[in-house]
């Protein structure tokens, strides 16, 4: 495989699938975090209504999904939201909470700067 004298070996074996494991599909959390940002507060409430449209277009996306999606794929701003729920319908209402202003049902804040720290390893 190389000039250089190494070695590989390769051992193919055919796939069998495993019985009794759970799949994805069957994993449903008792709450799910949606979490947002945007640089303004007045951008986060278009990234919820924008959300909340998205939802409404594609009644059958898991919570879960989207959450999951929203926390790993979106890049983080300075104002934050999250809005928690067990069911879509709560996560929704929550969106629409965010969307009106109403604080009462969702986590909202902002990112504080932090100072520089150093870190010398040896």
């Amino acid at each position: 495989f190389g000039i250089s004298g190494t070695n590989a070996h390769v051992i193919v074996e055919q796939f069998v699938e495993e019985e009794g494991v759970a799949s994805e599909a069957a994993i449903d959390l008792p709450v799910v975090p949606w979490v947002l940002s945007g640089r303004t507060p007045e951008a986060l409430r278009d990234q919820a209504d924008r959300l909340l449209a998205h939802i409404r277009k594609a009644p059958d996306a898991r919570p879960v999904d989207v959450g999951f999606s929203l926390a790993t794929s979106r890049a983080s701003f300075d104002h934050r939201a999250a809005v928690v729920g067990g069911t879509a319908k709560e996560l929704t209402e929550g969106l629409r909470a965010l969307i009106d202003g109403d604080g009462l049902a969702v986590a909202v804040g902002a990112v504080r700067t932090g100072k520089t720290a150093f870190l010398f390893t040896g």
